[in-house]
């Protein structure tokens, strides 16, 4: 699944809710990008927003379109004026879906344009591999099913959160830099300054500190480089 879209927040959603449901999933944020991307990775489909910072979504599914007749091709954006609709589905797109969207919806819609352009896929395609358990001290993070617990509790994290949480835990042995986080979890291509990741590190550390068993707090901050997660104690590394 290729998922083009040029705001981070919706992309990051998109990626871990496809994820969750199965999906194999690659990211773009632009035109080229995009058709790169196809190109390389070959994908079933394709979640396509018109608006992108260097031309128009539906440039892309025309020339895809071309290459790949049979490759699914399902819009995702704000336009939903009926002319917009009518091009865009006359231009090849096998299914329109608007902005603010429910991500159920979504789901449910892109599997039935799967099961229109690839039912012997569909039907014969083996399941993907069951993704690991992160596991550092008490910490547990299940990323076929998008569960975290802390000891005996359950911790609600939303995607972007948990992403956050797990390259952190992905790379519990150092400290990584807010750069990287800033590239890796909300894509951002360039460096920009940005609070977003010490807000989210704040929301983390109220949903997870007061469950630590030893009061110790789970990520650590090295000033003016980045964070990590602290040593664990009493679990797995």
């Amino acid at each position: 699944m290729l998922v083009v879209e040029d705001e981070p927040s919706i992309a990051d959603v998109l990626a871990i809710t496809l994820r969750f449901h199965g999906f194999d999933v690659v990211t773009a944020d632009g035109v080229q990008t995009a058709l790169a991307a196809a190109r390389s990775t070959r994908p079933d489909a394709v979640l396509l927003d018109i608006s992108l910072p260097d031309g128009d979504g539906r440039q892309v599914c025309r020339i895809l379109r071309a290459e790949r007749p049979e490759l699914a091709v399902v819009f995702l954006t704000a336009r939903d004026a009926p002319a917009d609709i009518v091009k865009g589905l006359t231009l090849g797109g096998d299914d329109y879906i608007t902005k603010p969207f429910n991500v159920d919806e979504l789901v449910a819609r892109t599997r039935a344009v799967l099961r229109r352009t690839r039912p012997a896929a569909a039907e014969t395609a083996p399941p993907a591999p069951r993704p690991p358990v992160l596991r550092h001290g008490d910490l547990e993070l299940d990323e076929a099913t998008y569960l975290a617990r802390r000891g005996d509790h359950s911790v609600e994290l939303t995607p972007t959160e948990f992403a956050l949480l797990r390259h952190l835990m992905r790379h519990a042995d150092r400290i990584v830099p807010k750069e990287q986080l800033l590239r890796e979890v909300w894509r951002y291509e360039h460096t920009v300054e940005s609070t977003v990741v010490e807000t989210y590190i704040s929301y983390l550390r109220r949903k997870l500190d007061p469950l630590a068993a030893d009061g110790t707090p789970l990520i650590t901050t090295r000033r003016g480089v980045g964070y990590g997660l602290a040593p664990a104690v009493g679990g797995a590394a």
